[in-house]
């Protein structure tokens, strides 16, 4: 379904789409088993979720719009790996392109497919972008978002929805950990006020329509198959290149600290997000462990066997000093426990960039990795032996 380059695709006809979801097993649907509405799901954490959800079974119906906010290729190759897990067996899978702003489609989407469940993760992203372009986050962050509201209201109120949020949220506050019972006043992006919009605009849809909503605050998410403009991913690049990086510091100079979350315990929140079906509710998903952003740079030297061109620059506008997330809550109700460290997960991230890219790590980048796994396994048993 995705062979074509970016520059062909274009929105289904509506024939078409009823003829692909006519495909979809009689078992699947209200009554039985799980049809998961994935928006975004060519994106990053979309990607991930649906290989999850298809490898636990759940029958996918995907959309996405393939924008060039970042290398679109990226998202094209996670297409290809989706098509290629799909076509080796399992539940039903499908990746239409389209926009969650055309409500005709998803409508249709939801009562041809059948769909049970949504999971809301399309937006557009990114805290520094949105000075640039502050109506693209106005459209794909609250237009889209009312009109997928609007959509569910109009062909089943019953259908839970998780949507992606953002610790953006918690902008100017001062109060660490981050608590979901911390007021989110004051912001400090465009990109989180559209998302603190999302939450106020839930709660409208619950009290005025009785629809259940979940929205999950993401904290700093990285991993293979990432987005570029994100650190950890612009620094390799750069690290590689021979090309100076940016640490942006306080205006005493202090370090900003950021609760790095890999990519796979983030699924983990949304997978058990969208089982708990909740009528109104609002997650942290964050690793609990803020680290200064020179340490990231640290694992990435190490991982990369190179020094990095470092030059140091004043905060930039929207961006806060630190994250830190309080998932006490997410661990009462979900079963939440992030499981990757920040050294374990750049590990992975660079085992995947130097495969995808082409780029030769240093050996002793795979045994410190092993050194690694073996010592937090170590440290792991130690811990269940102690509880028990």
């Amino acid at each position: 379904w995705h062979n074509r380059p970016v520059a062909e695709y274009y929105a289904p006809a509506p024939w078409w789409v009823r003829a692909e979801l006519r495909a979809l097993p009689r078992q699947f649907g209200p009554g039985g088993e799980r049809v998961v509405l994935l928006t975004g799901m060519a994106g990053f954490v979309g990607y991930h979720t649906a290989q999850r959800l298809h490898e636990e079974g759940v029958a996918l119906i995907g959309l996405d719009n393939f924008n060039h906010y970042y290398d679109p290729g990226l998202k094209t190759t996670r297409a290809a790996d989706l098509r290629n897990h799909a076509s080796k067996g399992g539940p039903f899978l499908r990746l239409f392109q389209g926009d969650v702003c055309d409500a005709d489609l998803l409508k249709l989407l939801l009562r041809e497919g059948r769909v049970t469940n949504v999971i809301h993760l399309a937006a557009q992203a990114g805290v520094r972008y949105s000075l640039k372009k502050p109506l693209a986050y106005v459209e794909a962050n609250i237009r889209c978002f009312v009109t997928l509201l609007e959509a569910v209201k109009d062909v089943n109120k019953s259908i839970p929805i998780v949507y992606a949020s953002s610790s953006s949220v918690y902008g100017l506050n001062t109060e660490v950990p981050f608590s979901e019972k911390h007021r989110i006043d004051h912001q400090a992006s465009l990109y989180g006020a559209t998302k603190q919009s999302n939450e106020r605009i839930a709660h409208v849809y619950h009290h005025l329509h009785g629809l259940k909503l979940t929205g999950l605050r993401f904290f700093t998410v990285y991993g293979p198959l990432g987005r570029p403009d994100m650190a950890y991913f612009s620094f390799t690049q750069d690290i590689l290149r021979g090309i100076p990086i940016v640490e942006y510091r306080n205006p005493d100079g202090t370090e900003l600290q950021r609760d790095f979350t890999y990519v796979s315990d983030i699924v983990s929140g949304v997978v058990a997000s969208m089982r708990l079906e909740a009528e109104l509710e609002v997650f942290n998903l964050g690793n609990t462990h803020p680290e200064p952003v020179s340490r990231l740079i640290h694992y990435l030297e190490q991982g990369l066997g190179r020094r990095a061109n470092i030059t140091r620059a004043p905060i930039s506008a929207g961006d806060v000093p630190k994250t830190f997330a309080d998932v006490s809550h997410a661990r009462e109700l979900l079963g939440y426990k992030p499981k990757v460290s920040l050294e374990e997960g750049v590990h992975r991230f660079l085992e995947w960039y130097a495969s995808y890219f082409d780029v030769a790590l240093p050996r002793h980048s795979s045994a410190l990795r092993r050194a690694h796994v073996k010592n937090q396994a170590g440290k792991h048993a130690r811990r269940e032996h102690r509880l028990r």
